[in-house]
């Protein structure tokens, strides 16, 4: 097995960044989802489940700096008074950059119907100290799109949509992954512990540049694989890893990561 993709992911819910190289701490990737944009008006950290205008932008750093590049091309950088004045334009609505590290864990919102806009709003509560979903890192495997693609082949199965921040290519078909939670799987110089398959929702249908809206993703993931699409994962060792690096499962975990 070897990594064949890395990124992370600056801002919440704004398009990530394909790195070569990555330092992965004990709460994640450095620098991913260390910024959200704030609804003023809420108190929510807004994400593209809500607002799939987001996924227009894209997020990058310059050295610890946040960089946001709008759909019309404006750029602003860093937080404060002119970035959350081009932001609140952009979305029409009053909205502020904040950083994860000096804020309460965030909430947010996902629709009880991945395929429905009108549905039930739902509030959930981000873990602490990063606007991450539910676990530090997020791990996919080429052998799950392969499997995904065979199920729908009209559908666009590229990991952006996904946006993992590991992609291990492996031979073969099934949602291989799925097998690793509760062991331990060394990547690079980095240990992780696979804890739960990533629950899909309504992220994974928007639009996104280079990518149509398409609901039959989500549809496809529920009917084939009660909607799981990936894992979530826990860093047992931190250390460095890099695009070309091996991959391999190596035991079970001990029981306080089961």
């Amino acid at each position: 097995m070897e990594v064949v993709g890395l990124w992370h992911y600056p801002v919440k819910s704004l398009q990530g960044e394909p790195i070569d190289a990555a330092r992965v701490e004990q709460d994640g990737v450095l620098g991913d989802r260390r910024w959200g944009i704030r609804d003023q008006r809420t108190g929510r950290i807004l994400t593209a489940r809500r607002r799939p205008e987001l996924l227009g932008a894209s997020a990058s750093y310059d050295g610890d700096q946040p960089v946001i590049r709008l759909p019309d091309g404006r750029t602003v950088v860093g937080p404060g008074k002119r970035t959350d004045g081009q932001l609140s334009q952009w979305l029409a609505s009053p909205v502020s950059l904040v950083a994860s590290m000096v804020s309460d864990p965030g909430t947010a919102e996902y629709f009880a119907d991945a395929t429905d806009d009108t549905s039930q709003a739902i509030e959930w509560t981000m873990p602490a100290g990063r606007y991450v979903d539910a676990a530090p890192v997020l791990l996919l495997t080429t052998a799950s799109l392969r499997t995904a693609a065979r199920h729908y082949p009209n559908g666009a199965w590229d990991p952006r949509r996904f946006r993992p921040n590991i992609l291990i290519d492996l031979e073969g078909e099934g949602w291989i992954e799925d097998s690793w939670v509760g062991r331990q799987v060394q990547v690079g110089a980095v240990t992780v512990v696979p804890t739960e398959p990533c629950i899909r929702c309504t992220m994974v249908t928007r639009s996104q540049p280079g990518l149509d809206a398409d609901v039959e993703i989500f549809r496809t993931l529920a009917r084939h694989h009660h909607g799981h699409f990936g894992v979530w994962s826990e860093v047992l060792t931190r250390g460095n890893l890099s695009v070309g690096d091996r991959a391999s499962v190596v035991a079970s975990t001990p029981s306080a990561h089961a």
